[in-house]
């Protein structure tokens, strides 16, 4: 029954978590959107730059908050991908420092597998085989997972995950960033049958569909045109929130309806959403409602772990830690790693 304290930096949250199994002693996260707003999304170099100046205190107030010291820590565990570079190298750097000024054991953990752990953290009697919708900023997939480390992608996103549709959405509607929240709040204003919207349904060569995989980026410009021809018709001000809330329909209704046909033909009984589009009340509200009628059981992580922190990373290093896995110094980031390769983290 591991302890370990983790970092995560792979994108625009600073994050430090002490966690105990699946028991959350502390979980500090400093986000960076204020500063990235500005800009409309994620400028690289700034937010490596950001995690410099605020990775020292977070990661001593994960410590002061969890009420131990370091000798009561078994690990240091840390985010080496996917995700920029810069930032995670940030991270990777201190947390092998504290490994090796410490003595402890080092754990290099999937960026992905963490959010699939975010379940565990309040689930403690969760247990695999299971089908995960992970929906964030970056991907969109549905996953397999029969076991710690070992994972099954089923279906994806062929363009723009999730996550990058609502923002490039909410960019074309002028609402600001992230556009995730903001769509979430005035689509509960806005009538969903508003405007039809396709849910990006990939062709296959010999006819028909790809029953899992997705494309958002033909909902993306459906928007545009949308608009375009409201414009032109002189419809002013716009129907925004009758935009949102179609929008958001159509991603909602693509996303439930892959993943309930994926957990029939994988004959699986249980559903974990996770990734940071996991914070979206409509998909939240209607994966729930299905499962209840088809007799699944469902598993979404509290608001607070569906973003990105360091408590999930925490969680999924302790399976690992467990399972005498551990991570050489010198392993490296990865801007992109598919999760089937997550062993290549580790040595035994």
């Amino acid at each position: 029954m591991a302890t370990i304290l983790a970092i995560e930096t792979s994108c625009d949250e600073t994050a430090a978590a002490v966690v105990h199994r699946r028991q959350v002693l502390s979980s500090v996260v400093a986000s960076q959107i204020d500063l990235h707003r500005r800009y409309g999304g994620v400028v690289p170099e700034l937010a490596s730059r950001e995690h410099l100046l605020t990775i020292g205190d977070t990661v001593n107030e994960a410590l002061l908050k969890s009420q131990l010291g370091w000798a009561d820590i078994d690990a240091i565990a840390t985010t080496c991908a996917p995700g920029l570079v810069g930032a995670l190298l940030m991270g990777m750097s201190v947390g092998k420092t504290l490994a090796m000024v410490h003595q402890k054991p080092f754990l290099g953990v999937h960026h992905l597998e963490g959010h699939i752990y975010a379940a565990y953290l309040e689930q403690a009697n969760l247990k695999p085989p299971f089908l995960c919708l992970l929906v964030s900023g970056g991907h969109t997939s549905l996953i397999r997972v029969n076991g710690c480390g070992h994972y099954k992608l089923l279906g994806k996103t062929r363009d723009d995950a999730a996550g990058e549709a609502f923002d490039k959405v909410a960019r074309l509607l002028d609402l600001g960033y992230p556009g995730g929240p903001i769509i979430d709040r005035l689509a509960q204003q806005g009538n969903p049958k508003a405007f039809k919207l396709p849910e990006g349904n990939i062709s296959l060569p010999a006819g028909g569909y790809h029953p899992y995989d997705a494309s958002f980026s033909g909902l993306k410009t459906a928007v545009l045109r949308l608009i375009e021809r409201l414009h032109a018709e002189g419809a002013e001000p716009l129907p925004v929130a009758d935009i949102a809330a179609s929008f958001q329909h159509a991603v909602v209704n693509a996303l439930v309806k892959r993943v309930f046909r994926c957990a029939q033909d994988q004959e699986v009984s249980a559903i974990v959403l996770g990734g940071g589009v996991a914070a979206n009340s409509q998909l939240r509200q209607v994966l729930t409602q299905t499962a209840g009628e088809k007799g699944l059981s469902v598993h979404i992580p509290s608001l607070k772990f569906c973003t990105d922190n360091a408590a999930m990373i925490a969680c999924a290093a302790s399976e690992h830690f467990d399972q005498g896995h551990r991570s050489r110094l010198d392993l490296g980031v990865y801007s992109r790693l598919p999760l089937e390769q997550v062993a290549e983290l580790y040595q035994t």
